[in-house]
């Protein structure tokens, strides 16, 4: 039996064996050939000018232990852009990108939000990359060495890399000279969690987070298994009654395929597929990750973040799937649903479900997830648009065993940042967040979806997708994309001038 690998701020894995199930690491971005800037505004704005100047900063491996070995470093990464900034003298603001799972030019890239409001602040922009991904690797910046075993992968966390940020803002604003400069953090997905922590951990280094699309609520106990998967489901039913049907029941036909003689060589014929290994199995875990990956970036306008898709791309995938062209041939309606996530530039010849590649740097998010990013989606009701599945935190421990001999720590995200009563808890002493939300985005069932305090707000958009408010604009945006950023940009101003008022009061 195989271990079907498929990588991706939230890599999916599919496990087969006689002894080990079922086993998922939460969806997170896949890995693509084909990633460029969102829209034609990236080329035109930029056109003849960097995006961004790239530094490194002398970053220490272990900041909570004082043996010999926390006293290495390592070059951590960041890029910055300071073009629109009003300087130090002014005390302009600062805002930061809490880099994600991955290379940080490619969120940099896909983030234009930032670098659209930056003029209106007058802001300094630094995006940082977060350790053990991109160029930001330990041990030499050898990664082979870095991925090697538990020893040196331990240094892979969440609290080192938030630990990283407040260590290289609080240096760039005293070389700089712009101690007073108020920082505001930023970040979608993972790199939404850690702007939301990072504000929690260290409110003394920034005066507010814009968390989009941040599940910090995904964990066991908090929220449903089920949440996940249940939101993938009604993003198609939503769209078509017959396209959540088709895709419902090919399953079943896939694997009952599969067992045919000469199966397999027609599912290979059916869905276009290069001659390499094929399984019934394999075939399923590609095509849910197409169905899963469309859901979370279901934007409004055409989008190029993880592949090239049309507006609306479950809108698309179901008149695929509902065209009456194709008949009853439940694979060719399929092979033309895949085909929008995998195709739409027409380039692909044939699909090769062998594909590991990792242009992104998107590794090491196994082993964060196989320790402490313990956050279930699994779980398939009767309704699911998927087979019937549920969430068990054993077979996550078989898999993280097997594959990286180390067991997975459930209960740490929720006893270092909280989770439980979230409401309750920071209502007492929680500021300065925004958490935006899309419902039609699979991890929104895992967001903050409900106001906490009069600074810390949820803004949820009924046809939102994944951090769908930090991608650049488009003169296509609908009014409610519109007015949501507008919210953002107006909430971020009173941060930044109560924090100028409160300079003006301890300066009297």
């Amino acid at each position: 039996m195989k271990i079907r690998l498929f990588l991706l701020q939230f890599v999916l894995f599919l496990l087969c064996s006689s002894s080990l199930s079922f086993a998922k690491i939460p969806p997170r971005f896949p890995s693509s050939s084909f990633v460029q800037p969102e829209n034609l505004y990236f080329s035109l704005a930029y056109k003849g000018n960097k995006l961004y100047e790239t530094n490194y900063f002398t970053q220490i491996l272990d900041h909570f232990n004082y043996n010999p070995d926390s006293y290495q470093t390592f070059q951590q990464r960041y890029l910055f852009n300071d073009k629109h900034w009003g300087g130090a003298k002014n005390n302009a603001p600062i805002f930061v990108y809490t880099g994600n799972e991955g290379d940080i030019e490619w969120f940099t890239q896909n983030t234009g939000f930032m670098f659209e409001i930056a003029p209106h602040f007058k802001a300094l922009l630094v995006f940082i990359e977060h350790r053990f991904y991109g160029k930001s690797i330990p041990y030499g910046g050898d990664k082979e060495i870095a991925y090697s075993n538990t020893s040196t992968l331990g240094y892979l966390s969440s609290t080192q890399a938030l630990a990283d940020y407040a260590t290289l803002i609080i240096d760039l604003k005293k070389n700089l000279t712009a101690t007073d400069s108020p920082v505001v953090v930023f970040g979608g997905s993972y790199g939404g969690m850690l702007a939301a922590w990072f504000r929690l951990k260290y409110p003394h280094v920034t005066i507010g987070a814009l968390a989009s699309s941040a599940p910090i609520l995904n964990f066991e106990n908090i929220t449903s298994p089920y949440s996940f998967n249940n939101i993938i489901t009604q993003d198609f039913r939503g769209e078509s009654e017959n396209c959540y049907k088709v895709i419902k029941g090919s399953w079943k036909k896939i694997e009952d395929m599969a067992k045919t003689t000469g199966g397999l060589k027609k599912l290979r014929k059916s869905f276009r597929l290069c001659k390499n290994y094929i399984s019934s199995g394999s075939l399923v875990n590609w095509l849910s990750t197409a169905f899963t990956y469309t859901a979370m970036t279901d934007y409004p306008t055409a989008s190029n973040f993880l592949n090239p898709l049309p507006a609306s791309p479950v809108k698309e995938m179901c008149k695929a799937i509902d065209d009456p062209k194709t008949g009853n041939d439940t694979f060719e309606k399929l092979y033309g649903a895949a085909n929008i996530y995998y195709n739409y530039t027409g380039r692909a010849t044939c699909f090769d479900l062998n594909d590991n590649s990792d242009p992104h740097g998107l590794g090491g998010w196994t082993w964060q997830a196989c320790t402490e990013m313990v956050m279930p989606t699994d779980g398939n009701n009767k309704e699911s648009i998927f087979p019937p599945s549920e969430w068990d935190y054993n077979e996550r421990v078989r898999f993280c065993q097997l594959i990286l001999d180390v067991k997975p720590r459930p209960d740490w995200i929720t006893t270092e940042f909280g989770g439980y009563n979230i409401e309750r808890v920071l209502k007492r002493f929680g500021s300065n967040i925004i958490f935006f939300n899309g419902l039609r985005d699979p991890w929104s069932g895992g967001g903050v979806l409900k106001d906490i305090s009069k600074s810390i707000v949820a803004i949820i958009a009924k046809e939102g997708a994944h951090h769908v408010d930090l991608r650049w604009s488009s003169k296509e945006d609908p009014e409610w994309l519109r007015e949501v950023r507008a919210r953002e940009i107006n909430i971020i101003s009173k941060w930044i001038s109560q924090y100028y008022q409160t300079l003006t009061d301890f300066s009297h």
